[in-house]
């Protein structure tokens, strides 16, 4: 790559990149008040909104303007309203609703974490005593509750690849490893009424994991195992293992372990569906979503990273499958791998 390829550092990006969190406050400020939903139906004033919101009036007028600065309101005179695409991602009553992923991507469990980086950078991993690893560790309730647009695309996916290969079995036996929502599981049972799912977690988490299962109608074919996913007795044999959104939390070693503990359960012939961010070959700022997530696992857990996908295969081969299939979808960083299980 030739030197002209590559962003020039200015003082004026490094202020842009320093006020970033600026401004990640003040949209998370807007979401959790509802500022949206308040200039929803027609432009408002500060007092109208302050009032809609419950908050004080200087303080939402200081609010508003700067959500005007950042480009997700519009001013005109003393009234705000939405600006173009607000209505659709920023309005609670939209489908296509975003404010959600706000919980998650801007959480104070990230905000702790990122703000100590230097230290773990230093010492190598997390330097906090609460983190991503800690067994019941309430941000893993969130992220079961809302999920993000990422997932559903990504299970649809699966089940494409998935379900073809279970065509000669009477029951499909799905285990769900470090399953969160659930949504990967159950949408394969969606799909397929033959599918029952096992979802293993920590209890605080699968207690959102089984609401989500009631509310996409599979609940009569989930079951629950509550504990630790490299000491709890898995069960089995089943047909399909799901392992999503963990290995990047651990040391290749650490991820090789884990694979192979599922492999003991799955039945030859079945098949390991394994989801994760993984790293490319080109330079980090042609794709620079891995390579961020990877400094927030180094802040957020004590051995983990964005790994390679050479990496994921390798783990994946050593722990007794097959070389996986790769999938994935544009725009979207979750790469899958499935194998099966020889």
């Amino acid at each position: 790559m030739t030197e002209d390829h590559i962003p020039t550092v200015t003082r004026q990006g490094l202020l842009t990149m320093m006020s970033a969190v600026r401004r990640t406050g003040i949209l998370r400020a807007g979401v959790e008040l509802r500022v949206f939903d308040a200039v929803a139906g027609a432009p408002a004033g500060p007092d109208e909104v302050a009032a809609f919101c419950g908050t004080d009036p200087r303080g939402m007028r200081i609010l508003l303007n700067a959500l005007a600065a950042t480009g997700l309101l519009v001013k005109d005179d003393d009234r705000f309203s939405l600006a173009p695409g607000a209505d659709s991602t920023l309005v609670t009553t939209h489908p296509d609703y975003y404010g959600d992923a706000v919980r998650l991507a801007a959480s104070d469990y990230e905000w702790d974490a990122i703000k100590r980086l230097g230290e773990a950078v230093r010492s190598g991993g997390s330097v906090m005593e609460v983190n991503a690893e800690t067994p019941a560790y309430t941000f893993w309730e969130d992220f079961a509750a809302l999920g993000t647009l990422n997932t559903p695309p990504i299970a649809e996916l699966v089940a494409r690849h998935v379900l073809p290969g279970t065509k000669d079995r009477d029951e499909v036996k799905v285990l769900d490893v470090a399953c969160g929502h659930g949504l990967y599981g159950y949408t394969l049972a969606a799909h397929d009424p033959r599918a029952r799912i096992w979802s293993l977690d920590w209890p605080n988490v699968l207690a959102v994991t089984e609401n989500n299962a009631e509310r996409l109608g599979v609940r009569d074919r989930a079951h629950f195992i509550p504990g630790d996913m490299f000491d709890v007795p898995l069960g089995g044999p089943y047909d399909v293992v799901v392992v999503a959104n963990v290995l990047h939390h651990f040391s290749t070693e650490r991820a090789k372990e884990l694979l192979a503990r599922t492999a003991d359960a799955v039945r030859p012939g079945g098949q390991l569906v394994a989801i994760a961010i993984s790293t490319g070959d080109g330079p980090p700022h042609l794709d620079p979503v891995p390579h961020l997530f990877s400094a927030l696992m180094l802040a957020w857990t004590s051995q983990g990273q964005v790994h390679p996908l050479s990496d994921y295969e390798e783990m994946v081969t050593a722990a007794g499958f097959a070389p996986p299939k790769v999938h994935g979808l544009p725009d979207n960083p979750l790469r899958v791998l499935i194998a099966d299980r020889v």
